[in-house]
C-alpha cells in the first residue's frame, strides 16, 4: 500500500507528464504549419480567418487537456464545451490580458473589432472577447509555437 506521500508524488509526476503530452502534441502540428506561411502571406490572412483558425486550435487544446484520465465520450463532450463557449474564452481572455505583450494586445484589438454577427444567446462584448482570443490564438498558432505554448498554460480549466 502507497503512503499518501508517495501517492501525492505519483499524482504529481502525471500532471507533469500530462501537461509535457498535450505541450508536444500542440508544438509538432503547430511546427509542421508554421514553416509553410510566409509573413507577407500572414498580413494578408483577416483577423476573422485568424479567429477561424484559433476556435479550431483553442478547442484541440481543450480536448487534449481533458483526454487524461480517461473518461467517457460524454464526459470529454460536457467538459470540452464548457470551456470552449464564448463565455468561458472571454473570462479566459481577461486572464491573460496582463501577459500579452503590445503586438499581441494589438490582434486582440483586430480581433474584437472583426468580431460581427453572433449567436443571439450572447451579448456583443462577450462575443467580442472570445473572438479576440481566437484570433489571437490563430496568429501565435502561425508565427509562435513556443509563446501559444506558454499562454495557453496559463488557462486554468476546471478538471
Amino acid at each position: 500500500m502507497k503512503s499518501k506521500e508517495e501517492e501525492l508524488e505519483n499524482e504529481q509526476n502525471e500532471s507533469v507528464n500530462q501537461d509535457s503530452f498535450k505541450c508536444q502534441v500542440l508544438r509538432v502540428t503547430t511546427e509542421q504549419l508554421s514553416q509553410q506561411i510566409s509573413q507577407v502571406q500572414l498580413q494578408q490572412i483577416s483577423p476573422t480567418a485568424l479567429a477561424y483558425l484559433g476556435d479550431a486550435v483553442y478547442e484541440l487544446y481543450v480536448r487534449t487537456f481533458y483526454l487524461l484520465p480517461l473518461q467517457r465520450p460524454e464526459a470529454y463532450h460536457r467538459l470540452v464545451v464548457a470551456q470552449v463557449r464564448a463565455e468561458a474564452q472571454a473570462l479566459h481572455l481577461r486572464s491573460l490580458n496582463p501577459h500579452l505583450l503590445d503586438h499581441e494586445q494589438e490582434i486582440v484589438r483586430r480581433g474584437r473589432n472583426a468580431a460581427t454577427g453572433r449567436p443571439k444567446r450572447v451579448d456583443p462584448e462577450t462575443y467580442q472577447q472570445a473572438t479576440s482570443l481566437e484570433t489571437l490564438i490563430g496568429y501565435l498558432y502561425l508565427t509562435d509555437a513556443q509563446r501559444l505554448n506558454e499562454l495557453l498554460q496559463k488557462l486554468h480549466f476546471e478538471k
